[in-house]
C-alpha cells in the first residue's frame, strides 16, 4: 500500500498484457523520455520456413548523437512463469533480426511515417546529425554494429528472471519494472523508473546543453560507485576489484574505468581504476569489476553542499576525461 493523510492507493495487479501495453503506451513519453519513440506494432519478423515471431513493441532510441539504437520489446506479466517465455522470445527476436532486417527495417519505417511526432523528432535527428533522411537513418540502426538489443517489460522482476538475462545472452537486455496502484475513489498511478535514467537523465542533459558540456551516452566509459571507508580499504585499494555492482545490459561494453565515491566524511571522489574485466557475481543478478592495475589517486572531488548532484548512493556513470577535470561532484556528471 502507498498512503498519505487524504488517500491510499493499493495494487491493482494487471490482469493481462493488454493492460500492461496500453499502460505502457500512456505513460510512454515519461517512461521513455522526449529522445526515444516507442512503437507499439505487432507484425510478424523473420524468414518464412524459419525462426518467425511478433514482437510486442520497438524502441527507438535516439538519445545519443553517435549510437542511435533500437530495442525490440517483450512486455510479459510475472503470474505467467515468464523465466522460460521470456528468454526464448529474446531468443527468436534476436534470431528473427538477424534473418530478416529488411522486414523489420520496413515494420519501424511504416510505424514511424503514420506518426507525426515520431516523423518530427526523426527528421529532427536526422537534421541534426548529418544523415541523409529517416531510410538511412534506419539502415545505420538496423545493419551496424551491436545493432540488436532487446527491453523487457514486466509489472515485478523475479530474481531468477534477472539473473537469466544477465547470464544467458551476448547483447543488451534491458528491464524495466511496471506497477500499478489505485484508490478507493478510482484513482490510478503507475509506478517505474524511467528508462536509463540513472545512466543520463534529460535533466543533467539539458544542464550539460546550457553549459555546451554535453556528454553523449555512447562516451561513456566510467561506472563511479559508492563505499564505506571499510569497504574502500579492503576491497577496493586491498583486492583491487569492486563486487555486488548492479550494472545496466547496455553499459557492460562501455565501462573501462571505475572510479570511488568515499561516503561522509570523506564526501569526494578520490580514487580511478582502469577495468580489466567484468564477471557476474557469483550466482546473483550483480557483477564483480576486476581492476588491470591498483587504482590511482585523482581529486579529490568534493560533493558541493546543496549541489546539483547528490551523494551518489548507487552507481553513476560518467567518462574519465570529465572526472579528470572536475572540480567538484557537480562537474563530474
Amino acid at each position: 500500500m502507498l498512503w498519505n493523510n487524504t488517500q491510499s492507493f493499493k495494487d491493482e495487479p494487471f490482469n493481462t498484457e493488454t493492460e500492461l501495453e496500453d499502460a505502457i503506451c500512456e505513460a510512454a513519453q515519461v517512461l521513455f523520455g522526449p529522445s526515444r519513440i516507442y512503437l507499439n506494432i505487432k507484425k510478424k519478423v523473420g524468414t518464412k520456413g524459419k525462426t518467425q515471431n511478433i514482437p510486442d513493441g520497438y524502441l527507438l532510441d535516439l538519445a545519443s548523437v553517435k549510437q542511435p539504437r533500437l530495442f525490440v520489446v517483450e512486455v510479459e506479466l510475472a503470474q505467467h512463469d515468464p523465466l522460460k517465455h521470456v528468454a526464448v522470445q529474446i531468443l527468436e527476436f534476436s534470431l528473427s533480426f538477424e534473418t530478416s532486417p529488411q522486414a523489420v527495417k520496413s515494420v519501424i519505417k511504416e510505424a514511424i511515417l503514420k506518426d507525426h511526432a515520431a516523423v518530427s523528432l526523426c527528421q529532427d535527428y536526422v537534421a541534426k546529425n548529418s544523415f541523409e533522411n529517416i531510410d538511412f537513418l534506419l539502415e545505420q540502426i538496423i545493419y551496424g554494429k551491436d545493432r540488436f538489443n532487446a527491453l523487457v517489460i514486466i509489472d515485478e522482476l523475479p530474481d531468477e528472471l534477472e539473473k537469466v538475462l544477465i547470464s544467458r545472452f551476448k547483447f543488451p537486455v534491458e528491464i524495466l519494472t511496471f506497477a500499478r496502484y489505485r484508490s478507493a475513489s478510482g484513482d490510478r498511478f503507475y509506478r517505474f523508473e524511467p528508462f536509463l535514467e540513472d545512466v543520463v537523465s534529460p535533466a543533467s542533459q539539458d544542464e550539460q546543453a546550457a553549459k555546451g558540456t554535453v556528454v553523449d551516452i555512447a562516451e561513456l566509459d566510467t561506472i563511479v560507485v559508492p563505499a564505506r571507508e571499510e569497504g574502500f580499504k579492503e576491497t577496493f585499494i586491498g583486492e583491487n576489484k569492486w563486487y555486488s555492482i548492479r550494472i545496466h545490459s547496455s553499459m557492460l561494453k562501455k565501462i573501462k574505468h571505475i572510479a570511488v565515491y568515499r561516503v561522509a566524511p570523506e564526501s569526494a571522489i578520490t580514487h580511478i581504476a582502469e577495468v580489466e574485466s567484468i564477471e557476474q557475481w557469483q550466482d546473483t543478478n550483480k557483477y564483480v569489476l576486476n581492476f588491470a592495475a591498483p587504482a590511482q589517486s585523482i581529486g579529490p572531488i568534493h560533493l558541493v553542499p546543496k549541489g546539483r548532484v547528490k551523494a551518489p548512493q548507487a552507481p553513476r556513470y560518467t567518462t574519465r576525461a570529465l572526472l579528470l577535470k572536475a572540480k567538484n561532484l557537480d562537474e563530474a556528471f
